[in-house]
């Protein structure tokens, strides 16, 4: 029994992981330069400042660090305003758990003003009590706060309370946690597969099933 819903966005509800990988490679395309191959590779673990400082670097740009973070968040933000759609059988799945009244809250570690900005685009907001960012709530993924605030927000019994994630680590803390967990495939996590797995009550490869999963 389903009695309220978390989710996760990126790779979870919405096909967005693809763009997080390339983003620099994105940036420099808008102006006009082309990116060496497997760029994303090698700024992996970099944070935006040394990825700012490694294109600046690389690619001779006249800009300043600051010019060059700010551009690669406006195009990110400029995806999420414009670019991003839901996974397949999402909106169908948010459309039965809401006829149903089931509470639904988003838990992500996104920054707020992209998820507002896809949910508008996409016109999703409504599906949603809250929406709770890790910034937010002060502490990341690797700690259960954001998902028993969600519960909280929802008046819901976590054991009752699903948590739909694509990546293992926060499907891990969640599980943990007590929460019944559903694992969504995403491509950007495929490596993780079998962790995401061993955390999961329950675990699909397409978001299309969801809804004959719990509804039918």
């Amino acid at each position: 029994m389903i009695k309220g819903a978390i989710f996760d966005i990126d790779g979870t509800l919405i096909d967005s992981m693809e763009m997080w990988e390339h983003a620099a490679e994105r940036y420099l395309a808008g102006m006009g330069i082309e990116a060496e191959p497997h760029l994303q590779k090698k700024l992996y673990t970099f944070t935006i400042t040394e990825s700012a400082e490694y294109l600046k670097k690389n690619y001779s740009l006249s800009k300043t660090i600051l010019e060059i973070i700010d551009g690669i968040n406006e195009t990110i933000g400029a995806f999420y305003r414009n670019e991003a759609e839901p996974k397949p059988g999402i909106i169908e799945f948010l459309s039965a758990l809401q006829e149903r009244k089931i509470p639904m809250t988003v838990a992500t570690a996104t920054d707020r003003v992209h998820i507002e900005a896809v949910l508008k685009h996409n016109h999703m907001g409504q599906f949603f009590k809250k929406i709770l960012t890790c910034s937010e709530v002060g502490i990341g993924k690797e700690h259960p706060d954001i998902y028993i605030q969600a519960a909280k927000c929802m008046q819901t019994n976590i054991a009752e309370t699903w948590v739909f994630e694509d990546a293992y680590h926060g499907a891990r803390t969640a599980f943990d946690a007590g929460f019944k967990v559903c694992g969504i495939y995403d491509a950007a996590s495929a490596e993780h597969i079998n962790e995401l797995k061993k955390y999961s009550t329950l675990y699909v490869d397409n978001t299309k099933e969801l809804y004959n999963i719990f509804f039918l």
